[in-house]
């Protein structure tokens, strides 16, 4: 189980047995301040909800008292079966996302951060969904992080060429809230990295595959305790993400373009040269040559995907 030691704690034992609709994922690292009153609006959001649902919290080896938040509510809490995944050494969000969801029992899982940033009240708009939808998420409509002005405009920069790979519109491409069945989720959970990116992999994953994504417009508050935002580290890493998931999923997006403007700079290269020296180099010829290598390379590349997806 993602080769790190683990152990288990839930709370309503005689419900283990019991089929679940929707499975609540909240990763937690960290997060002893937040948690409890996380934990208590989801259970208030869902009050009214004719769904069977859990709630699995995965503590990715967390400093603090983060557990023991989880622990003393599962013990406390009735009104549905609350697990607890406490992970032996910290891996990352997305480890502790792929981790949960294959502990999951819901047919439907439900993500969203343990820091109080996304209102559990959403919850049952994402549920209003499904079955239509494979993945909902939730699009927010402001930026609480910290360093707001690199977290705007880095995201848009790499939305709108995320945009134009995927050939989607994608209002929020890193939220932290979304609802996905789990069934296809779990085909996908090799791309999944273990750090921040995660969510991204899992949205584009979704988009480039064909499957049926919707958005929602979603408050953002400001998070409750220390935020564990790395502006350089983070935001290459996002960028990196973009890039990695469609080289996977439609690499065409890519070499395409990229042959084109080789192929052109070849074309430019060598009218210059013959108009200077009346012959072309063997520069030229190079120039021109790696761009029809890098073609057929993007051709190579969709036939094995296409032939991965079936």
């Amino acid at each position: 189980m993602e080769g790190w030691q683990t152990s288990l704690i839930a709370s309503a034992e005689s419900d283990i047995g019991q089929q679940i609709d929707v499975t609540i994922l909240l990763p937690a690292y960290n997060e002893e301040m937040a948690l409890g009153p996380v934990l208590t609006e989801i259970v208030e959001a869902m009050a009214n909800e004719p769904v069977r649902y859990e709630i699995l919290v995965v503590d990715d080896g967390s400093t603090d008292q983060t557990a023991d938040v989880a622990k003393r509510f599962a013990e406390a809490c009735w009104q549905c079966p609350v697990r607890v995944v406490r992970c032996a050494e910290n891996r990352g969000a997305g480890a502790a996302r792929r981790l949960g969801i294959r502990q999951a029992r819901g047919q439907i899982v439900v993500m969203l951060d343990a820091d109080g940033t996304y209102p559990a009240e959403m919850i049952p708009r994402l549920l209003e969904y499904f079955p239509a939808y494979d993945q909902v998420n939730g699009a927010r409509t402001s930026e609480q992080g910290t360093w707001p002005w690199l977290r705007r405009t880095a995201k848009w920069c790499i939305r709108q060429l995320a945009c134009y790979l995927t050939g989607c519109r994608i209002p929020d491409l890193n939220t932290g809230l979304k609802a996905f069945k789990r069934e296809e989720m779990l085909r996908w959970l090799w791309v999944v990295p273990d750090g921040f990116s995660c969510v991204t992999t899992m949205t584009l994953a979704f988009l480039t595959n064909g499957y049926a994504v919707k958005y929602i417009d979603t408050p953002y508050r400001p998070r409750i305790g220390r935020s564990k935002f790395h502006p350089i580290r983070d935001t290459a890493a996002y960028l990196a993400t973009v890039l990695r998931i469609v080289l996977y999923f439609r690499p065409l997006k890519v070499f395409l373009p990229l042959a084109g403007i080789i192929i052109a700079a070849g074309l430019l290269k060598g009218l210059w040269s013959f108009q200077t020296t009346g012959t072309l180099q063997e520069s030229d010829v190079i120039v021109m040559t790696a761009g029809f290598l890098t073609c057929t390379f993007g051709l190579l590349a969709e036939v094995i995907v296409a032939h991965h997806r079936q």
